[in-house]
């Protein structure tokens, strides 16, 4: 597939009120940003951040390409934060990752739209994937903890609950929305406190915020198309 022909449908299907608002977003993002005198990483990964999760919601493969880099800026950032849960997760998990949901996405796309066809859990893979989350989340806390994260409880549940989230967008389920939804608003709260302990974050604050407006407004897109 020619560039031209793969960015044109990566663009069909947009309503014309998502087609203003990506550009108006990163818009602010960058105009707040640097009045805020932000680091440059913190910008990058807003914007590719924002990027990648617009076009999740859209079903668009591109989303994977968008989110490497958003992954690797975030990585350093979290490292520079003292985000330990967050270091490992960009690193060693969402990284390799979007090579696996490049592979997996190829393979449910429409023809026409070259948009995924989305799917739902069962009652008991839901409960599954609440048990584990518990768990894990217990257990990270305590591992966190004897690592001096700066916030091991937040930086535990966004952690696991951000794994679990990633690999049903793999799966191309609807849960993930909710997940995320709670990851955002938890995240938000994260950066805010390393904001108030002098880090230079204010863009990040952003993206979390934009993250849980857009894991909202995808959660209703999405429930009118599950198959």
């Amino acid at each position: 597939m020619k560039i031209t022909s793969f960015i044109k449908k990566e663009f069909y299907g947009w309503g014309k009120y998502e087609r203003f608002i990506l550009p108006l977003i990163i818009l602010l993002i960058i105009s707040i940003s640097v009045y805020m005198k932000d680091r440059p990483t913190a910008l990058i990964h807003a914007i590719c951040g924002v990027c990648a999760t617009i076009l999740a919601g859209k079903g668009k493969i591109s989303c994977y390409f968008f989110g490497m880099i958003a992954n690797i800026c975030y990585a350093y950032i979290s490292f520079k934060n003292a985000f330990w849960g967050n270091l490992i997760l960009n690193m060693l998990y969402y990284f390799p990752m979007q090579f696996v949901g490049i592979a997996k996405w190829k393979n449910h796309l429409k023809k026409d739209t070259q948009e995924i066809y989305k799917t739902s859990l069962s009652a008991k893979e839901r409960l599954f994937y609440l048990l584990i989350a518990i768990l894990f989340s217990i257990f990270g806390y305590i591992i966190l903890k004897q690592l001096n994260d700066l916030n091991p409880s937040i930086d535990s549940i966004t952690t696991v609950l951000s794994i679990i989230a990633f690999l049903l967008t793999v799966k191309r389920c609807i849960e993930q929305w909710y997940i995320w939804t709670i990851v955002n608003a938890l995240s938000v709260i994260m950066w805010i406190i390393a904001y108030l302990n002098g880090s230079q974050c204010f863009a990040t604050i952003l993206m979390w915020g934009t993250y849980f407006a857009l894991g909202l407004y995808f959660l209703k897109n999405w429930d009118k198309e599950i198959i």
